[in-house]
């Protein structure tokens, strides 16, 4: 075979080239912005609850959720529940989550034996370790 020879690359093939090259830089792209963006921003916990408490067997399940709205990783969240009623604690419970990543959310539920409808319930994020 002669080395000299090379065959001209089809439209089809070039076209390929073209989108596989286009993708590959949006996607190093978005990577290098995200990154820039995010790279030194501390985690920003959110505690959501739920307003559908279920009751079982006595006990009342109030689920709830925690998102990390920030750019770096939270390990051992503490999240925390209160019930007062007239400002005395009449339960607490406490639960945490070992690894809470940037846009990560992770769902649980606290498990009162008083109904947290009929007293004031506090969740809230309590602490968080940076890794």
């Amino acid at each position: 075979m002669n080395s000299d020879f090379q065959q001209a690359r089809s439209l089809p093939e070039w076209i390929t080239f073209i989108v596989a090259t286009l993708i590959l830089l949006g996607v190093v792209g978005l990577t290098l912005n995200e990154w820039r963006t995010q790279q030194d921003s501390p985690p920003i916990l959110n505690v959501n609850t739920s307003s559908s408490i279920r009751t079982d067997l006595g006990q009342y399940y109030v689920p709830f959720s925690v998102i990390n709205s920030g750019g770096t990783t939270a390990e051992a969240v503490q999240v925390i529940a209160e019930l007062r009623v007239n400002g005395s604690l009449l339960e607490s419970g406490e639960q945490q989550i070992d690894f809470l990543a940037s846009d990560e959310r992770q769902e649980g539920a606290f498990v009162f034996t008083r109904n947290p409808q009929q007293a004031e319930l506090t969740i809230r994020v309590a602490s968080y370790k940076s890794p």
